[in-house]
């Protein structure tokens, strides 16, 4: 049976204010900042329990511009799902736009069949709170993977919830 979704993760909004829609989502609907760039902001209404459910990025145009979806994020429950998934998104040949280690999730992200922006991820089970995307390839056995993803938290987790990551550099070998 082939793998399938479990749950929504996140969904990432295009905005053109993004200290005015933090504000909002922080502010007045009570969300915890949970990691933070000059070019996003993730907010968690849980962060105990879940990493973020709001994702705001720069890049809406104009308060008029229809261009507001970032990404639609589902999660899987194994890297075995997330290889299966990979394999599929390429039989189906739905165009890929990266495959990253987060640290604390490997997202696989692609185009569904009208061009919209989807993710699936596995959650890793170690907690980065840096905003990072490292090209990593899931063509490998889940050992190896998982090694190289370490290497990266270890370069990233000293960052705290809410806390910049604009100077991370992220160096693999």
């Amino acid at each position: 049976m082939p793998a399938r979704v479990t749950g929504l993760g996140h969904v990432g909004i295009y905005v053109q204010d993004l200290e005015k829609m933090t504000t909002f989502y922080r502010d007045f609907l009570g969300m915890t900042v949970t990691k933070v760039s000059a070019r996003g902001v993730f907010l968690s209404a849980d962060p105990d329990s879940v990493d973020h459910e709001i994702a705001l990025f720069l890049g809406r145009p104009s308060p008029e511009d229809p261009h507001l979806l970032q990404q639609i994020s589902m999660r899987v429950n194994s890297f075995a799902d997330l290889q299966d998934f990979h394999q599929r998104i390429e039989t189906a040949r739905y165009p890929i736009d990266r495959i990253v280690s987060h640290c604390h999730s490997i997202g696989c992200y692609f185009r569904d069949p009208e061009g919209n922006p989807t993710e699936v991820f596995w959650e890793t089970g170690l907690t980065s709170w840096a905003q990072v995307g490292i090209p990593i390839d899931i063509e490998r056995p889940e050992d190896q993977v998982l090694e190289e993803v370490r290497a990266g938290w270890e370069q990233v987790r000293h960052i705290q919830m809410g806390e910049s990551s604009d100077n991370l550099t992220v160096t693999m070998a």
